[in-house]
This record gives C-alpha cells, sequence and structure tokens, in this order.
C-alpha cells in the first residue's frame, strides 16, 4: 500500500489549496479514505474522510471551507481547502483503512487506518 500526497504549500490567510493524495496497492473502491493533520501544537485530528461508495464526514469547523472528493479511475482523493486560517498550518496525512474499529470523534466515524502517506506541509501566513 502506499499514498503519495502533494500540493502542500504557504499562502496568505484567505487563500486555496488543493491536496492530492494517490494510492495504490489495494483494492481502491473497498476502501475508506481521509485526510488528517497535525498541528505545531501537536494536535493530531481528523479533517474529512470519504467512503468507497462516497459517503463524507467533516470535521465540524471544516465545513463550508474544506471539500473531500475522489476519483475512483484515478485512485486519487482529494482535499479542497478555501478560506484558508493561520491555525490551518499543519502537515496534513493522507490514510486508508477500514470501516470500524477507533472512534474519531472530530469525524464521527469508526475506522481503521493502517496506512499513512508521508505528509505534505501548509502553511498559512496570516
Amino acid at each position: 500500500v502506499r499514498l503519495m500526497e502533494s500540493g502542500g504549500g504557504s499562502v496568505q490567510a484567505g487563500g486555496s489549496l488543493r491536496l492530492t493524495c494517490v494510492a495504490s496497492g489495494f483494492v481502491y473502491t473497498k476502501a475508506c479514505m481521509a485526510w488528517f493533520r497535525h498541528t505545531p501544537a501537536k494536535v493530531h485530528e481528523g479533517v474529512a474522510s470519504i467512503s468507497g461508495v462516497g459517503s463524507i464526514l467533516y470535521k465540524d469547523s471544516m465545513k463550508g471551507r474544506f471539500t473531500i472528493s475522489q476519483d475512483n479511475a484515478k485512485n486519487t482523493v482529494y482535499l479542497e481547502m478555501k478560506s484558508l486560517k493561520p491555525e490551518d498550518t499543519a502537515m496534513y496525512y493522507c490514510a486508508t483503512g477500514t470501516v470500524g474499529g477507533r472512534h474519531y470523534r472530530e469525524l464521527g466515524l469508526f475506522a481503521d487506518f493502517g496506512y499513512w502517506g508521508q505528509g505534505t506541509q501548509v502553511t498559512v501566513a496570516s
């Protein structure tokens, strides 16, 4: 299993970025995909998730600003981020797993994310 993130960078507050995660090595359409982030304050939290059938969940504070989507033909999941704030500064990770297991309260999701990418850094300047 391999997950490769890209699209991070440095932007001004109010700006936008699109993160991309290309997956390989597993049956993508049967997996649950998610974006997590690890902040400078060492908070690790779920941002958004999307199941193989397209069910989507967001952390409440991301709703309306972040959009997760996927292209099953390309084994790729995206995270569109707009109206970025300095507090969105973090390392963003793509993860894949199966439904059921650990409770990710911020997403309202029970899942077991066993595979993670290396991350892509997002820095938002004020």
